[in-house]
Formats: C-alpha cells, sequence, structure tokens
C-alpha cells in the first residue's frame, strides 16, 4: 500500500495513532482510538490523528485522543508499521497544527 496515495483513504475513516503500554507507536484508519487497540492492551500515552506529507515523504502527527489524551512521545520504544503500509518512513510532530512552522522528529528510543 502507498500511503502517499490519496486514493487510500477510507471512507468514514479517520488516521490515527496511539502509543500503547509497551509503548509501541501503532497507527491505523479507523473510527476511534480504541479501535487500534487489541483485547488486553491499554493506551496510557495518548494518540492522535496523523496525515501522509507526499513532499517530504513523511508521516505528520498532530492533536490528541479525547480519549486516551496527548501521545508522550518519550514511551516510544518500537515502531509498528503495519497500519500504514509496513514500510518506516520519517514521523515528525506538529505541536501547533495546522501550522507546520515547527517540525519535531520522532523515533523510537
Amino acid at each position: 500500500m502507498n500511503i502517499f496515495a490519496s486514493n487510500n483513504i477510507r471512507q468514514g475513516m479517520y488516521q490515527k495513532f496511539v502509543i500503547n503500554q509497551d509503548g509501541v507507536l501503532k497507527f491505523g484508519f479507523v473510527y476511534l482510538h480504541k479501535d487500534l487497540l487489541h483485547f488486553g492492551e491499554q493506551c496510557p500515552y495518548g494518540g492522535g490523528l496523523w496525515k501522509a506529507d507526499e513532499s517530504r515523504k513523511a508521516i505528520l502527527l498532530y492533536g490528541r485522543s479525547f480519549d486516551f489524551g496527548a501521545p508522550d512521545f518519550s514511551q516510544i520504544h518500537r515502531i509498528d508499521w503495519s497500519g500504514i503500509g509496513g514500510s518506516p518512513v520519517s514521523l515528525f510532530y506538529l505541536p501547533h497544527w495546522p501550522d507546520e512552522d515547527l517540525l519535531i522528529p520522532i523515533y523510537a528510543k
């Protein structure tokens, strides 16, 4: 799947991410953030929204989860790329979204 292709947007779903209790950053096309979690998983480190930026060949993370709160990127230990095509790309957080004046790189620790 090419996440930068506009035809990959799924009808009625939203591009969301969560950071689970093991520090795994997970992405997907879901209605609710909790839909990204498997049975028994928790989301103590928050979540938000993401969008593919074709010009930067990157994923931009922004916002917060109404259910789980703002993301705590310091807790990321692993990135699960399967929800956005399986291939790693650059990740940036937009703390002042929708302004893209500040991009903070995001990495697994």
